[in-house]
Order: C-alpha cells, then structure tokens, then sequence
C-alpha cells in the first residue's frame, strides 16, 4: 500500500512553519520540517495591512515551501493562516494569490479554531493529564488560551495581543525600560479581564506553552543545566525560578547580549521579551512551581485531527 504522506503549512504572523509527514494508523512520522522567519505581520500588523515587502517574503516563502512538497509527490497539502492575515484588509486578496501563484488553498482560520488546533497538539505530545491546565500559545498576531485536561477543553479563546503587536506597542528602548513594562502590563489588564475570569471560574493548577518562545526559553534553560533535549520527547520540563532567571536577563540586556544567551536564536530575539513580560503577568494568577512546555501546537494538532479523520477546515468550528 502507498504511504500516505501530508503537508501542513502553517503561516504564522512571525513564522512560516513547513511539516512533511508520513501518516501512519494513529501516529505519523517527519519526513521534513522547515521554519522561516516570514514576519508578514512586520510594518503592518497594528493597521491591519499585509504590506508588499511583507507578500514578496511570504510568496519566496511559499515557493520554496511548494518545492519542497512537489518533491515528496505530496498532494495533501493543509495550509492554515492566523491573526494576521484574517485581520489584514487585504488578507482575501492575498490568499487568493497564493492560490493563483501556488495552487495552494489557504485556511484562514478564526481564534477558536487556531484555539483548538493548538489544544489537539498539545494533548498529541502528551503534556497534559486529569488536572487542569492553562495552556497558552504566543503568536506574532494573536495569544491563544485553553483550560482544560487531557480529555477535553474546558474553555478557550483568542486574544489579538501576539508578540508582534506588542513589541510594536510597547517596545521602543533596547533594553526595554521599565515604563514599557509598566504600559504593557496595564493593556494586558485591559484586554485580559476574559482570561483572568475563566482561571477564577477554572482554577487551572498546572501552565502549559506552547511552541515558539517556550521552544526557545526551554532551549535556553536546557544550556544552563547543560542538558539536550531528547529528540523523542516533546514535552519539557522549565522550573519557574528557572524561567524567571531567564526573564531577567532579558529585560535586562540590549539585543546584541541577548543574542549571546546560549539557546537564543536570532528569529526570536526580540519579541522573547515582550513573550516574557506576559508569561510573567500570566504567572501572577496561576500558581505553579514549573512550566510545561510542548513542542506540539497547531500543525500538530492538525496532523491529529487528519489521523482521526476528524478535520473539517472549511467548519465554523473544529470539533
């Protein structure tokens, strides 16, 4: 029988994630992954435009990533766009030129979908258990949030307030000063009275990240314990006092420091402090001694759904 084969690509407001996978009854394995600092939301994000730099990185993205899959004989192909692209005024016209140019049908999916996808990665890497958890996923556009256990999702929803938005925001001074500390930490307030009422109604016990900047803070711990990370495993383990050393240095050190860090890498260097200034504001309302962090998120969660043959894109909602 011919192995099924897919590819999920996922057009984040900061990166651009290609996954190549063979499917196998219940699990599936990378055949390639690929990500690209694409940055479609930089310049525009906060007026909810894609600008034409912005298109130009993303189509020789996108062509490159075409290559790729063309090369696997791969016709399965699940692309998912985000917050910046389904906020862009411009963001029809744009996937409809990926389509022109690519063959390529972009799902641009709302908060709650982008929501769910992220929750199904996370159970698929095993981070979860009976209790309940905070799980959060920092995109460059928008921070999606579920409470819930590793049988079902209790609550979940999207905030635009990614690491983009807020480093456009609030970011000016490198190192950034502690009045921009103090300003972002006052719009959090204001934009996460939902969230902070759903931990009172919930009382999640255990904080989960993923993808992204947790990938990058887990990294960054590992160096200085130097210990690697197993190539099976996707889910690890950051200390709280462990994070909120890192934490430190980063608020602290200007961008040619922080580059210095052992575990940093350069696409994430500087949204990571605006990442960090909120799981530190999150970290107030849950109490938990470590962080959870799942390398597994929304293309995984995808490949979950395409397992289960459960993944209706074109849906309201997935479910």
């Amino acid at each position: 029988m011919i192995p099924r084969k897919a590819a999920i690509i996922d057009m984040g407001t900061n990166t651009f994630h290609l996954l190549l996978v063979e499917l196998s009854a219940d699990n599936f394995t990378t055949l390639y992954k690929e990500k690209i600092a694409v940055k479609i939301g930089q310049g525009g994000i906060n007026r909810n435009l894609i600008t034409e730099d912005a298109k130009k990185r993303a189509f020789h993205t996108l062509g490159h990533f075409k290559n790729l899959i063309d090369g696997e004989s791969i016709t399965e192909i699940f692309a998912f766009a985000t917050s910046a692209v389904r906020n862009a005024d411009n963001g029809q016209d744009f996937v409809a030129e990926i389509k022109n140019r690519f063959n390529i049908t972009v799902h641009v999916i709302d908060g709650v979908q982008e929501a769910h996808l992220i929750y199904e990665g996370i159970k698929f890497s095993g981070s979860l258990d009976q209790e309940t958890h905070l799980m959060m996923d920092i995109g460059g556009g928008s921070v999606e949030f579920i409470i819930g256990n590793n049988q079902k999702a209790f609550w979940k929803q999207s905030f635009e307030i990614g690491g983009q938005r807020l480093l456009d925001l609030f970011h000016y001074h490198d190192p950034i000063i502690s009045e921009e500390i103090t300003n972002l930490n006052l719009h959090l307030e204001n934009k996460l009275s939902e969230l902070i009422s759903a931990i009172k109604t919930y009382q999640p016990t255990k904080l989960v990240g993923a993808s992204g900047t947790f990938d990058t803070l887990s990294d960054m711990y590992y160096e200085t314990i130097h210990r690697q990370k197993g190539k099976a495993e996707q889910s690890f383990i950051l200390p709280r006092d462990g994070f909120e050393t890192l934490a430190e240095q980063l608020l602290t050190l200007n961008k040619a420091e922080r580059l210095k860090i052992p575990g940093m890498i350069p696409m994430r260097v500087d949204m990571i402090v605006v990442a960090s200034c909120l799981i530190k504001y999150i970290l107030n309302f849950v109490p938990v001694d470590s962080l959870i962090c799942s390398s597994y998120a929304l293309k995984e969660g995808a490949i979950s759904q395409l397992l289960s043959n459960s993944i209706l894109i074109a849906a309201p909602e997935i479910e």
